[in-house]
């Protein structure tokens, strides 16, 4: 025979939890409202984060008391009853069907481009994968020459850039 819970229902402990942070935080909150103290805004945020917590109490509280029959339970935890014929193996081809389509829908995205996972993206990476791409640039500093003060010539890969000579001024501080 089931235990008949009567009252504050199963989970006492997080009822009187709940309400001991409530307590504590309206305190706390009403000391930082109304004593003449220089950290009186510690106190006020301090018991409204207290009592914000105290929800979490009552959600463990009010979840714990929930009862659903366990007629209600039986698709959820995979207790179908076999009595049923004809009603368990529609249900069932409905499932084999959903899982067909799910698993099809699932794999056309992979072929089509959606992100690799597992092997083949550590596949992918070692035979070049995202730095495939990269092209190498190089680069030459040059000193400018005294018969052309304004502009810097510069050849990189066969191409001839023309920079402008540009000084730098700090002032002393």
């Amino acid at each position: 025979m089931e235990p008949v819970y009567r009252g504050l229902g199963r989970c006492v402990c997080c009822f009187w939890l709940a309400v001991a942070f409530d307590i504590v935080g309206l305190a706390v909150l009403l000391l930082g409202v109304f004593v003449n103290v220089f950290f009186y805004d510690l106190l006020i945020y301090a018991g409204a984060i207290v009592i914000f917590l105290s929800l979490i109490w009552w959600v463990f509280w009010y979840s714990g008391n929930i009862e659903v029959p366990p007629a209600e339970l039986e698709d959820d935890v995979g207790l179908l009853k076999k009595d049923k014929g004809g009603l368990s193996a529609v249900s069932g081809a409905v499932r084999r069907l959903s899982s067909r389509v799910s698993s099809g829908i699932r794999n056309s995205f992979r072929r089509n481009g959606a992100p690799a996972s597992g092997r083949a993206a550590r596949a992918h990476r070692s035979a070049g994968g995202p730095h495939a791409d990269q092209v190498a640039v190089a680069m030459a500093t040059m000193t400018p020459r005294e018969d052309t003060p304004h502009t810097t010539v510069s050849s990189v890969a066969g191409c001839d850039v023309e920079m402008p000579h540009t000084t730098t001024e700090t002032s002393p501080t």
